[in-house]
C-alpha cells in the first residue's frame, strides 16, 4: 500500500500556488486521506477511516476522497480506490443501512454498550440521513467526471433499494420504524430520549433522522439540510437508475419520494424571522416548534448551494445565511483571531475549519472568500493541516489534530478557486 501511495504522489501534482506557505498548506492536505488514512484491501475495496478515530464513517470517507475525482479522470491508481471504496460503502450500507460507521474487518469494535441492534461489522449505530446521502454523490460525481458505470453493480442497486425503502419507513418513525438507539455512558447528546426512540414528531413527508452529521443527537428530528441533500441524492438516483439500468420503475419511485420529502421542506422547514424574514429551520418536528441554529458539520444550512439544493442567489437561503453568519445563530463565535460557524459537539467559542472552508465554498463575494482564506491559512497553529475545531482567539487551542476531512475539504476550496482561474485570491 505504501508503494501505491508514493506512486500516486509521483502521478498527481495538485498544482502550484503562491505564497509558498499556502502551497504547503495545500499540499499537505491534498494528499492527507491518500497518504494517512487510505488502505487499499485484498477484496478490492477500500478502507478509508477518519483519522485519529480507526473506523470508517459513510459521510467521511466520501467527503476525504471527493477532491481527487477531478484527477481520477486520468489516474488509474485514484479510480481503483474510489471505485473500492464505493463498493465497500455499499455493502457496509446493505449490513446495516441505520449505522453511520464501520469496522475493517466484523472484530466487534466500536460501541457495544449501546442498546440497539449489533453487528460486529458496525463501529457505531448512530442514523444519520447523511450517511446514506453521501456514497450516492460520491457516486454520482465519479460517473459524471469518468463516465465509468461500473460501480453501479447489482450490489450497489441493493443498497439503493435499501436506501429508498428506509427513507420511506422514517417518513412515520414513530408508528412504522424499528430503530432504537440508546447509549448510558456518554454525554446526553449521544443517545436518543423517549426509549430510544427520539422526541415526538408529526408527519409532514420529511424522512426522519436520529442524530445529526456532527453524530450528535438531534433536538427535533426532522433535520432540513439532511433532508434537502436526500432530495438531491433522490434525483441523481433517478438518473442513475433511468440512464444506467434502464429501470423506470425505480425512477419514479426515487422521483416520487424526492417530491414528498421536498414538499415536506417547504411546508413545514421555513421559519418566518421578523428580523431576517422567511429562512430554513435546522430542525423541526412538524408540530410548531423548530430549532434556529446552523453545524458546521456538513450537511449544513450554509452548505445548501454545495449540495446544489438551492443556488447561492436564492432569496430564502440569502436570508438564511444572514441569519447564520451573524450573532443571532448561537453557534456563530466572533474573536480576535477569527469568526465563523461552530458546533454544539465541542466547546463555546469553538470555530470549526469545515464551517469556514463552506462558507468559502458558498460565497460570491470574492472579498468574503479572500478574508476567509486568510482567516483559515492564519488558524492552522503552524501545524500545516486543518483541524476540527479552535478557539477564536487562540488557534493554538484545537481538537483533533488528525481530522482528515477538513484537510480534503480545505484542498477542494483551492483547487476550484485554481479552477475558476482566481488565484489572485491567494494574496492578501
Amino acid at each position: 500500500m505504501t508503494s501505491t501511495i508514493e506512486q500516486l504522489k509521483r502521478e498527481i501534482d495538485p498544482g502550484t500556488i503562491e505564497p509558498p506557505f499556502l502551497m504547503n498548506l495545500y499540499r499537505n492536505c491534498f494528499y492527507s486521506t491518500l497518504e494517512t488514512t487510505t488502505e487499499l484491501l485484498p477484496d478490492g475495496t477500500t478502507f478509508v477511516f477518519t483519522g485519529d478515530i480507526p473506523a470508517m464513517w459513510l459521510r467521511d470517507s466520501s467527503a476525504q476522497v471527493r477532491h481527487y475525482i477531478p484527477f481520477s479522470v486520468e489516474n488509474v491508481l485514484l479510480r481503483q480506490i474510489i471505485k473500492g471504496l464505493i463498493k465497500r460503502q455499499m455493502q457496509y450500507i446493505r449490513t446495516d443501512p441505520y449505522a453511520n460507521a464501520f469496522n475493517r474487518e466484523p472484530d466487534n469494535a466500536g460501541h457495544k454498550q449501546d442498546r440497539t441492534k449489533q453487528n460486529p461489522w458496525v463501529w457505531e449505530r448512530k442514523y444519520e440521513v447523511d450517511s446514506l446521502c453521501y456514497p450516492i454523490q460520491l457516486s454520482y460525481l465519479y460517473w459524471k467526471a469518468t463516465g465509468e458505470t461500473s460501480v453501479f453493480d447489482n450490489g450497489f442497486r441493493e443498497a439503493v433499494r435499501t436506501i429508498l425503502g428506509l427513507w420511506r419507513r422514517e417518513q412515520r418513525h414513530l408508528e412504522d420504524s424499528p430503530y432504537r438507539f440508546e447509549r448510558t455512558d456518554g454525554s446526553p447528546t449521544d443517545t436518543l430520549q423517549n426509549g430510544g426512540k427520539g422526541t415526538p414528531v408529526r408527519y409532514t413527508g420529511m424522512t426522519w433522522s436520529g442524530f445529526r452529521p456532527s453524530d450528535d443527537a438531534c433536538t427535533f428530528h426532522y433535520l432540513i439540510p439532511a433532508n434537502m441533500f436526500a432530495v438531491v441524492v433522490l434525483r441523481y438516483i433517478g438518473e442513475i437508475a433511468r440512464d444506467v439500468w434502464k429501470d423506470e420503475a425505480l425512477a419514479d419511485s426515487a422521483k416520487k419520494l424526492g417530491r414528498e420529502i421536498n414538499d415536506g421542506i417547504q411546508g413545514y422547514g421555513i421559519f418566518r424571522h421578523p428580523k431576517y424574514g422567511p429562512i430554513y429551520a435546522y430542525e423541526t418536528d412538524g408540530m410548531g416548534h423548530y430549532n434556529l441554529m446552523d453545524d458546521a458539520n456538513v450537511p449544513s444550512l450554509l452548505s445548501i448551494p454545495y449540495l446544489q439544493y438551492q443556488a447561492a442567489e436564492d432569496p430564502i437561503y440569502v436570508n438564511t445565511r444572514r441569519f447564520l453568519l451573524g450573532r443571532d445563530n448561537p453557534w456563530f463565535f466572533e474573536g480576535s483571531c477569527a469568526k465563523g460557524i461552530g458546533s454544539p459537539h465541542t466547546s463555546k467559542d469553538y470555530i470549526w475549519h469545515i464551517g469556514l472552508i463552506m462558507q468559502a465554498l458558498t460565497s460570491t463575494d470574492e472579498e468574503e472568500i479572500r478574508e476567509l482564506l486568510k482567516m483559515i491559512a492564519g488558524t492552522d497553529a503552524d501545524t500545516g493541516y486543518m483541524h476540527e475545531s479552535f478557539h477564536k482567539n487562540d488557534p493554538g487551542q484545537f481538537t483533533r489534530p488528525w481530522f482528515a476531512w477538513a484537510n480534503s475539504l480545505f484542498a477542494e476550496l483551492i483547487h476550484r478557486i485554481m479552477k475558476d482561474g482566481k488565484q489572485y485570491l491567494f494574496h492578501w
